[in-house]
């Protein structure tokens, strides 16, 4: 079982930037990718961001050039940092990993975490 804890929304104005982190926890695993989605009131949850761990990356035509994913494997934490945030960038958003245990593979969410944009 792989927990996961994210911290770093909130509120912020349009043009601004927040960070928000999240750290996997527990035993046996390696990671295979993290990401993070986000999901608006009445919307879709959508992909924003992912890395692998062989640090490749893939984001949303929406966020591109203005969202950067980053990890530290051996903290097990990924980060998303995001700036030029736009009102339509609140959401839930959302941390997501695939895992290896044992030669299985698995992925987790997090509870999420709140970003409101204001204009």
């Amino acid at each position: 079982q792989v927990q996961l804890v994210e911290s770093g929304g909130g509120l912020v104005q349009a043009g601004g930037s927040l960070k928000l982190s999240c750290a996997a926890s527990g035993r046996g695993f390696s990671l295979n990718a993290m990401g993070w989605y986000r999901q608006a009131p009445g919307k879709q949850r959508e992909l924003v961001a992912l890395i692998s761990s062989g640090r490749s990356t893939n984001y949303a035509d929406s966020v591109k050039a203005r969202f950067t994913i980053s990890g530290d494997s051996a903290k097990n934490m990924v980060y998303l940092e995001m700036n030029s945030l736009k009102p339509e960038d609140t959401a839930v958003y959302y941390c997501y990993v695939i895992v290896l245990t044992g030669g299985s593979v698995s992925s987790y969410w997090g509870q999420g975490t709140q970003v409101t944009v204001s204009s």
